[in-house]
């Protein structure tokens, strides 16, 4: 935020344009009640140089992952950022674009969204990507919308074991929409698709299911579209981008639409977004995908150009055709995966999902040699996030975790009584032997 001095005379100024004699004018629809409660005493007026200095000290008291080791994930982790990410997407064409309403003369946002559309299609293995989304969630959620609309059919099978924030938002988005949501049951950490086949009738849709999953664990996805395709069914998968160069893409294993969140990929957490929704699906689906994708061609003098090739939104087509009322895209944030996706490679983000790998299995065998401390689920595979049970509620190791700057994990007994003990632990490639080590001896106090 700008530094903007007002002295007495420039405020009297501004409220007589306003046109109110004092501050305190502007509240007069607040009830007093309320008033009297929040009374804002603002301190002597300060410099350019103590405000600052006041303000940087005050925000070096908030906890973050720059300066804690943290552990924390489902859903936002605390990967590497490259410096060039935040150098490229703060130059000023990027970082004050909107969204391309005149593509003719928006050809380098144009292809900054194509190179994005590309980069995801080869990371997900899928055929088409569109110019991205708000979140994983959304996406997850516009995922279910764009299955319905392609089979006509008006219901739901979803894995339980979906982000629980995520299946909050998909029932927000469904509520109005005459759809039905039905819970596949689960078992030891994974979704239990046993009787799958016996589940599916003319009215089922897709399958819904995030691998990994809320827990970390890895589902078993082998198999699953057969049986989907065979009842004229889709299957939707939520990945973890950084886990598709070491495990089996959307596209290997059959799925007809693929969603993450993109957070990881060269996103900073930042309490919380914004964030970035991928989605890619088949190309015969393409018609049914929300938003607008941009593709390649060739002007008049045969020079490469890019254009709006689809655009399903309703500003630009009858309102009862629209696949989603999504007004933009997370330009910028596409942007910042797209400089991410470039600089790693796929050598970078093989090593990268290595490292993740490496560090959640060392760090989850030095635990479960502790006294008390168990793998919640046994011979389960994970990725980068796994489950422990605490001798202690988790709630308890967090707490004073911050007090030794380190964010432990997530206190499952917040989503289900059963997992009052259950903590979940998400290691990146950041985290380093030392802090792993450190970890574990402040575990062993419990």
């Amino acid at each position: 935020m700008h530094y903007i001095p007002n002295t007495a005379e420039v405020e009297k100024e501004l409220l007589q344009a306003i046109g109110v004699r004092r501050f305190e004018d502007l509240l007069v629809n607040i009830p007093e009640k309320f008033l009297k409660k929040c009374q804002i005493n603002l301190p002597f007026p300060l410099s350019e140089l103590e405000i600052t200095k006041y303000m940087e000290n005050l925000a070096s008291t908030n906890r973050h992952s720059g300066n804690t080791v943290s552990f924390l994930g489902g859903g936002a982790y605390d990967h590497f950022i490259p410096a060039a990410v935040d150098f490229l997407i703060s130059r000023s064409e990027f970082y004050t674009a909107y969204t391309p309403y005149q593509p003719e003369v928006s050809q380098g946002t144009l292809q900054s969204i194509y190179e994005y559309q590309s980069l995801i299609c080869q990371l997900t293995n899928m055929e088409v990507a569109n110019a991205s989304l708000y979140d994983g969630a959304t996406a997850l959620a516009e995922a279910a919308i764009m299955s319905v609309n392609t089979t006509g059919r008006n219901k739901i099978l979803i894995s339980p074991l979906i982000n629980p924030f995520t299946i909050d938002v998909l029932r927000t988005y469904l509520s109005n929409r005459a759809i039905e949501i039905e819970l596949l049951p689960e078992s030891s950490g994974l979704s239990d698709f046993t009787d799958l086949a016996d589940n599916l009738n003319d009215k089922i849709a897709a399958l819904l299911v995030q691998s990994p999953n809320f827990l970390g664990n890895i589902e078993n996805l082998n198999g699953i579209s057969k049986v989907l395709e065979d009842n004229k069914s889709l299957l939707v998968v939520s990945v973890d981008p950084i886990s598709l160069s070491i495990l089996k893409s959307p596209g290997e294993l059959g799925a007809h639409i693929a969603v993450a969140e993109g957070q990881p990929l060269g996103i900073h957490q930042s309490f919380g977004g914004p964030y970035l929704g991928v989605i890619a699906s088949k190309k015969s689906l393409i018609r049914k995908m929300p938003g607008r994708i941009v593709g390649e061609t060739v002007d008049v003098d045969g020079k490469r150009g890019y254009v709006l090739v689809l655009q399903t939104r309703e500003q630009h087509i009858r309102r009862e055709r629209a696949t989603s009322n999504i007004c933009t895209n997370q330009g910028l944030m596409a942007l910042a995966a797209t400089i991410y996706l470039s600089l790693m490679g796929k050598n970078g983000l093989n090593r990268v999902a290595t490292l993740c790998l490496n560090n959640s299995h060392y760090l989850c065998d030095r635990i479960t040699a502790l006294q008390g401390f168990d793998l919640a689920y046994d011979n389960t595979p994970f990725f980068k996030e796994f489950v422990v049970k605490t001798p202690v509620p988790a709630k308890k190791i967090i707490d004073d975790g911050v007090k030794e700057n380190i964010f432990s994990g997530i206190d499952l007994g917040v989503y289900r009584r059963e997992w009052k003990n259950y903590l979940l632990i998400a290691v990146t490639e950041k985290r380093t032997c030392q802090e792993i080590d450190d970890f574990v001896k402040f575990l062993s106090k419990f």
